[in-house]
């Protein structure tokens, strides 16, 4: 196998162990990993518009939170409002019952970096997350990754 193919699939098991582990914590909480990331992004940023949102999120293109969010809104996550100048543009704010299912996802998150914490030590993680960084340069989640570290939107 030649490495690069080995890194390849090194990476997406690597995702998929991840997001096993993390269904299963999460699943308590009703939610799904997507459905916890649009969460905590709105919990940090909002408000946000639809678009905005979209521009943050690693789970989905920028083209594609529409129905996570219609499902949060659903379950009282999520408030949905118009503009008060143009009522095409909808805003998008956390219930008090999604505040506190943000709290609750912020607490399975923190064990979750523990856990890669521990996994880690003493490993070159800066150097790994440049590689990392360089792989995804010119893609959408690399670009929606970079702006979450900024800690801003456009």
């Amino acid at each position: 196998m030649k490495t690069s193919e080995e890194l390849r699939y090194a990476i997406l098991a690597l995702q998929r162990e991840g997001n096993r582990s993390l269904i299963g914590a999460l699943r308590p909480l009703g939610v799904t990993p997507a459905q916890a990331e649009v969460i905590r992004v709105l919990d940090e940023y909002e408000p946000l518009t639809l678009a905005g949102l979209g521009e943050l999120l690693i789970c989905e293109n920028g083209t594609g939170p529409s129905r996570l969010v219609d499902r949060l809104v659903a379950q009282g996550a999520v408030l949905r409002t118009a503009g008060k100048q143009d009522r095409r543009s909808v805003t998008l704010v956390l219930t008090p019952a999604g505040r506190a299912l943000s709290a609750s996802i912020a607490q399975v998150e923190a064990a979750l970096y523990d856990a890669i914490e521990a996994v880690t030590a003493g490993q070159p993680v800066a150097e790994m997350l440049a590689l990392v960084r360089t792989m995804l340069a010119g893609s959408d989640a690399g670009a929606a990754l970079a702006r979450r570290a900024r800690g801003r939107v456009s």
